[in-house]
């Protein structure tokens, strides 16, 4: 598949599917993340560890891969800035987008390896989720692309999935365990697994016969030191050392999962750089 094919897909799956509405305010594409009570706070915490590393005020913010701003935290970023520039490749993320910032933001519909802006235009940068959706190649046009806009002494920021964490690696015997035991709690009880573990998720039904997926290409520790150090100065901390599947199976409020998150977030903050290499999801912050 090439690149154009790669980004016609993507278009496709978020404009017919990641940004459908499945219930009130909640899209198809939640189905990546956890949001049960249990982690909401864990979730929270980690969504606004983003502003510490941006410039709190300035007049432009560019979110490179918007989505619809989809959790309230993602507001956060913004909130000193005059205007927003959401940027995507799906029109109808960026509807949405309308509907949660109104005047406050601007729109447009683009690649993030290919930005149509003047050089040293932003006084800051988020791009969440979104450079995994590029081949490789394009992952690095899209880092140069963001040095490029962003004004001198300002700073962006990266979160990814690493494509093997070590954390996670490590995890997947346990993360088994607990799968398998709660199929087994699940059979016994006489429901539908499927159904059980959906509403456990984020509590709604989402469409059944829908593709769930699209293009992932994600990358390394090793990938950023060989193809953006080069480039450009940046730092790895820690945006999220879990992923959502080992959220799912192996937290749990009947197990103390809300003091374990606690005890993981403040490990998380008291070894960032660990956490962020070693972790699922790496907060990347570029210094230009």
């Amino acid at each position: 598949m090439d690149d154009k094919d790669v980004k016609q897909q993507v278009r496709e799956f978020y404009n017919q599917v990641g940004w459908k509405t499945v219930g009130d305010g909640v899209y198809q594409n939640a189905r990546y993340e956890d949001l049960r009570p249990v982690s909401r706070e864990y979730i929270h915490r980690c969504h606004l560890r983003i502003n510490r590393h941006l410039n709190p005020t300035g007049d432009l913010l560019l979110d490179a891969g918007s989505g619809p701003v989809q959790y309230p935290e993602y507001l956060t970023y913004s909130e000193g800035y005059n205007h927003r520039l959401c940027l995507d490749i799906s029109i109808l993320a960026l509807k949405e987008a309308r509907n949660r910032l109104g005047e406050k933001g601007l729109y447009v519909v683009a690649d993030v390896a290919n930005l149509p802006f003047k050089p040293e235009v932003f006084d800051g940068l988020v791009s969440l989720h979104t450079l995994h959706h590029l081949p490789l190649p394009d992952q690095k046009k899209a880092y140069i692309e963001f040095l490029r806009v962003l004004k001198t002494g300002r700073t962006a920021v990266v979160v990814n999935g690493w494509t093997d964490s070590p954390m996670m690696r490590t995890a997947k015997p346990l993360i088994r365990l607990f799968e398998w035991f709660g199929k087994l709690v699940t059979g016994q009880r006489g429901e539908d697994k499927e159904t059980v573990l959906k509403s456990a998720c984020y509590g709604v039904e989402p469409p059944r016969k829908e593709p769930t997926g699209t293009f992932i290409k994600k990358f390394s520790p090793e990938w950023m030191k060989t193809e953006i150090a080069p480039l450009a100065r940046y730092e790895i901390f820690c945006w999220r050392s879990v992923n959502v599947r080992y959220l799912r199976a192996v937290v749990h409020g009947i197990l103390g999962g809300k003091l374990y998150l606690k005890l993981l977030y403040l490990l998380e903050e008291w070894f960032p750089k660990y956490y962020g290499e070693k972790g699922q999801y790496p907060l990347i912050v570029l210094h230009k």
